[in-house]
This record gives C-alpha cells, sequence and structure tokens, in this order.
C-alpha cells in the first residue's frame, strides 16, 4: 500500500511537470500556425509551477532532501545529533503547519471569491497545493525526526503548537518576536530546513503585526503566479541537466573535448572542468555534477598522470563553474527575484566572467600537467571528427536554445520547454540511454524533489521579503551604509566578505532568493547595475561553494570521493585562491560584465 502511495505521488509531480513541459510548446504551436496561442495558457503554466514546486517540497521531504544550512553536518554524533534532529523536527513540523493551515485559508477566500484561471477552471485549484504539501511535509519532517517513537512522539507536538499558534495568532499581536524568531534559528542551525527558518521568521513577524496567517500566502501566491516571473524556467531546465545526467552523454562530450583539446598540456583537466560547467548550468550547482561526474572524471585524471589530490581539488571546484554561462538557473532566478532586468542580459553580461573563471581553473590545469608529466592524447583529425559527431546532439543543445531565445522567437519559460523537450529526446529516443519511460519517471521524481527544495523555499521567502520591505529595512539598511561606506570601492569589498560568507553556509537558491532584495536598492545607492551585481553575486557564491568549512561541495565531494572533508578541503585550496582573484576581477572590472552589453546597444 505505501509502496503504491509513493508511485502515485512521483506520477503526479512527474504528470505536473510533462503538462508544464507541454503546455509552452503546445502554445508555440497554436501561435505558429493559428495566429493566437492556447487561451490561458501562461497563467495555466503559472499555476501549475506551484504544483510541481510544492510536491516536489513534499517528495524532497520524503526523501530527506530539502535543503538545510550546512551547520547541521558538524553536529557531533550520539545524543547531541539525534537531540537536534527532534527539536529541528518540532520546529520544522511547527512552521509547516502554520503554512498549511494559512494555505487552507487562502483556497476558502478564493472559493468564495470564484474567480476562474481560464476555460472555467476555478482559481482556488492552484492554492490548493500550499494546504495539501505543507501537511504533508509536517507529517513527514515529524516522522524523519527520530528513528524512535519517543522522539516522534515529541516532534508531533510542533504540529499541534503550529495549528494552535495559527488559530490564536491574535495572542501574538504586539509582542516581541525575537524569542520565537531565536527558537526558529536554533531549529536552523540544528537541521531544520531552510524554509522553515525562512518561512517562520516570517509568519512570526507578521504575526506581531496583527496579521492573519493567510497574508504571506496571498504575498506568495501573487508573486509566483505573476506573468514576470518565468518561474516555470527553474524546473524545466533542472529537468533538462537531469536528463543529461543519466546515460553516457557525459562521456560522449568529455570524448568530444579530449580530441580537441587533450594535445594540449593540461587538456584532459581543461575538458574536465568544461564539462563539469555544462553540466553545472543546467543543474545550478546543486551536487548534482559532482555526483554525476566525479566518478567518471577523477580516473581518468589519475590514470593520466594528474596527482589525485590535485585532481579531486579540481573536480571539487569544476563543480560550480558554469553558473555564470548562458542558461543558469541561478542567473533566471536572480533575474526573477531581482525584477526591473531583462534574463537575456544576465546571460550576456555572465558570458565573459564564466570564460574567466573557466581559463583560470584551466590554467591551473595546465601548470599542474607541466609540473606532473601528465600524458596528453595526440590529435588525430579522424578521431576529432568522430567525437564531435558522437556528441553533436548534446553540443546542438545550447545553440537550439540560445537561437530560439535571443532570436525573440520564443519566451523564457518556452525556451526552457523546448530544451526540456529536446533532451529527452535525444535521451530517449536517439541515444536511448534511458531504457523506458519508468527511467523517464524516475528522473523525473528526482527532478522535482530538487526543484521543490528550492521552490518552497521561494514561496515562503516572498513573505518575508514583503514583510522586510514594509518594516522598511531596505531604506534604513541604505541609510546605514551610506552614512558608514563613502566609497564605492569600499562597498563591493564589503559586498565580496559579506556574499561569500552567506555562499558558506546557505545554498545558492536560497541566498539569492533572501539576500538579493536587500542589495538591490544597496547597489542602486553606489550606481552598480542590476547586471553586474548579478554576476557579482553568482561569482562570489561560486566560491563559497568551496569556502571551508562549511563549503557545500567540500561535503560534497567528501562523499563522493570517500575522503575525509579535511583532506578535501586542502586539495581545493589552490582552486580557491585563484578563483578569488577571479571574483575580484570581475568586481572591479565591470567591463567583463557590461561590455558586450554595451557593444549589442543594450546599456
Amino acid at each position: 500500500m505505501r509502496a503504491l502511495a509513493l508511485r502515485t505521488e512521483n506520477l503526479l509531480a512527474t504528470l505536473a511537470l510533462g503538462g508544464l513541459m507541454l503546455l509552452p510548446l503546445a502554445e508555440i504551436v497554436t501561435r505558429k500556425f493559428f495566429e493566437s496561442g492556447i487561451p490561458g495558457a501562461g497563467p495555466f503554466a503559472q499555476n501549475l509551477t506551484i504544483w510541481v514546486g510544492l510536491l516536489g517540497a513534499a517528495i524532497a521531504a520524503r526523501e530527506g532532501k530539502l535543503l538545510t544550512l550546512a551547520t547541521g553536518e558538524f553536529l557531533p554524533a550520539g545524543t547531541i545529533t539525534r537531540v537536534a534532529h527532534v527539536i529541528a523536527g518540532f520546529v520544522g513540523a511547527a512552521v509547516s503547519t502554520i503554512f498549511a493551515v494559512g494555505g487552507a485559508a487562502l483556497v476558502q477566500t478564493e472559493r468564495s471569491v470564484g474567480d476562474i484561471i481560464a476555460v472555467h477552471v476555478p482559481v482556488w485549484v492552484a492554492p490548493l497545493a500550499f494546504p495539501l504539501a505543507f501537511a504533508v511535509i509536517a507529517a513527514r519532517l515529524v516522522w524523519r525526526a527520530s528513528p524512535h517513537w519517543l522522539g516522534r512522539a515529541i516532534a508531533l507536538g510542533g504540529i499541534a503548537a503550529g495549528y494552535w499558534i495559527a488559530t490564536h495568532y491574535q495572542v501574538l499581536e504586539g509582542r516581541a518576536v525575537w524569542p520565537w524568531i531565536t527558537a526558529i534559528v536554533v531549529a536552523g542551525v540544528l537541521g531544520a530546513p531552510i524554509f522553515t527558518l525562512l518561512g517562520g521568521i516570517a509568519m512570526f513577524a507578521f504575526f506581531a503585526d496583527g496579521s492573519r496567517p493567510i497574508v504571506p500566502l496571498i504575498k506568495a501566491y501573487e508573486e509566483l503566479t505573476s506573468p514576470s516571473a518565468n518561474l516555470a524556467a527553474i524546473p524545466l531546465f533542472t529537468f533538462t541537466g537531469f536528463l543529461l545526467a543519466e546515460g553516457k552523454s557525459s562521456e560522449r562530450l568529455m570524448r568530444a573535448l579530449r580530441g580537441l583539446v587533450g594535445w594540449m598540456p593540461g587538456g584532459t583537466a581543461i575538458a574536465a572542468a568544461t564539462l563539469c560547467a555544462f553540466f553545472t548550468l543546467f543543474t545550478g550547482g546543486s551536487g548534482v555534477t559532482i555526483l554525476a561526474l566525479g566518478g567518471l572524471l577523477l580516473p581518468v585524471l589519475v590514470k593520466e598522470g594528474y596527482r589525485e589530490k590535485f585532481a579531486i581539488g579540481l573536480l571539487t571546484a569544476s563543480g560550480s563553474l558554469g553558473l555564470l554561462f548562458p542558461l543558469s538557473v541561478p542567473l533566471i532566478l536572480y533575474g526573477i527575484v531581482a525584477q526591473n532586468v531583462a534574463i537575456e542580459d544576465l546571460f550576456i553580461g555572465g558570458l565573459l566572467p564564466g570564460l574567466l573563471m573557466l581559463g583560470l581553473l584551466a590554467a591551473l590545469g595546465i601548470r599542474e600537467a607541466i609540473v606532473s608529466k601528465a600524458l596528453r592524447t595526440p590529435f588525430r583529425f579522424g578521431e576529432s571528427v568522430a567525437a564531435l559527431w558522437e556528441a553533436k546532439w548534446e553540443l546542438l543543445l545550447p545553440v537550439v536554445v540560445l537561437y530560439a531565445l535571443l532570436g525573440g522567437y520564443v519566451t523564457m519559460s518556452e525556451t526552457a520547454a523546448i530544451a526540456a523537450l529536446y533532451a529527452l529526446i535525444v535521451q530517449r529516443f536517439i541515444h536511448r540511454d534511458l531504457q523506458s519511460f519508468r527511467d523517464v519517471l524516475r528522473v523525473a521524481s528526482e527532478c522535482t524533489a530538487l526543484v521543490g527544495g528550492v521552490l518552497v523555499i521561494l514561496a515562503v521567502a516572498v513573505g518575508l521579503t514583503n514583510y522586510l520591505v514594509n518594516a522598511q529595512v531596505p531604506t534604513h539598511l541604505i541609510d546605514w551604509t551610506r552614512s558608514h561606506v563613502e566609497s564605492k570601492l569600499l562597498f563591493l569589498l564589503a559586498l565580496n566578505v559579506f556574499l561569500l560568507l552567506v555562499g558558506t553556509v546557505m545554498d545558492i537558491f536560497s541566498a539569492i532568493v533572501v539576500v538579493v532584495p536587500l542589495l538591490v536598492p544597496l547597489a542602486a545607492e553606489y550606481n552598480i547595475s542590476l547586471v553586474h551585481l548579478g554576476v557579482i553575486f553568482i561569482a562570489n557564491l561560486e566560491l563559497g561553494f568551496l569556502h571551508p568549512p562549511l563549503g557545500l561541495n567540500l561535503l560534497l565531494a567528501s562523499v563522493r570521493f570517500k575522503k575525509p572533508v579535511l583532506q578535501v578541503m586542502w586539495a581545493t585550496l589552490p582552486m580557491l585562491g585563484i578563483l578569488a582573484v577571479g571574483v575580484l576581477l570581475i568586481t572591479y572590472i565591470p567591463w567583463l560584465t557590461e561590455g558586450l552589453l554595451r557593444y549589442m546597444g543594450k546599456m
């Protein structure tokens, strides 16, 4: 019975993701041949994204994949860790229950209004995902809080506490909010999911102002279904990356890259870094790159004479490359959160900085190859042509997608749908790396779990952002900065340090959602363009992935290569240093970001 329920849940998430892909594609076809699109296609896609995100969050809760702060990884094993898990489960369940109650109120409100999305489909169907998903998440956080029934019973109290608070929010009006926020922050440090940290702070802040639990969810629903959000691009591009990570796409691309540059000193290292960058631009630096490619690339590098320490460091650092290249999911999310900036401009602005970061790692690979006398692959024209031909479908993907987008033929969401369909056809029917639709369902389930962990953070963080704006926090921050930091160069240096610390403890998606709304008005005060700010932001978070002791890539590489975190950290320090130079160049030479845009007349 349980297995059937899990398969049904996976199937629902996959169908939602499939609908999200097919709807924009159908819109493209009907617009082309019938000169008018599908009625309500845009609103349907926007509302379907909510279901994809929240169903994915429920799956992530089931699999223990909800995004958390890295701090919980360093708690000592034993009683302390067990107690921490129970506390995190209690608070997580409480906050999830509050959101479930608020979501139920939102559904009831929309039903009473009686509005429709399009074609007689009522609006209340979309926000129904909020109470259903958050209720499931609360139950699963309780279940995963402890392997013992006593621990689960304690965590179960979180559901009761959350329900009581949500239905008696009036008692908190006008009272000090800091004790509640302190408790939530402590739970976050102990391992509670990031969405409970951000969402809990938002909820209790609104309660102190006398607002109902429905208020943050109204804000979230309005923002997530905004036509300008292009939110559907995030799950669809991520799905593209997951499809490519399956099977032998990485092997085909590696063969092609080695055929082109393998004859150079460090050619294999350059090929490995480039391959990692290609995969990361779709998966968003989520660790999929290291986990998917590490087992393939490490033996290749070691076999050709590179030191294992260097190879581990290179692959760990390369796991965050690609975030600045066109089609990067974090760049898309930054554009959505920052607003008033074209995502196409971010793609163009990030190109030279992305090549700079890749080039710096390539230079390190060349030096290592010369020192260790690593083998080279003799250039053979026939082999290079054969390798490029074998990998032609993967290599054509960014060309097709960028042509469609930059040519003005399709929207961002439609571009993402084209990319996902292209990858699906290549992997399922051309190369047949996915041998059945059961494999497609599995990949879609894994994708929605990751996407859900991101979008649930975005959903709850919208409420927190609105509260901060209403409380004039950005205004106060601008006033303080203006009175204490007069130099633009000093501000940029402080920004680098701050973002490096943020990237050390938070994943890139959470950091974008939480921090960008606060930095946008500050950047305007110092005449920093939103494109330059975005590139600085992403570049610093690339660095944060590698910063000891909590950098996400360090932890994932430790797991993938079966090495202690400290050993991985030492192996990665040279890469951290040279990429830090790249970040400083990107920060203090705006031409790297804005040069192409000015040449194209976009600035």
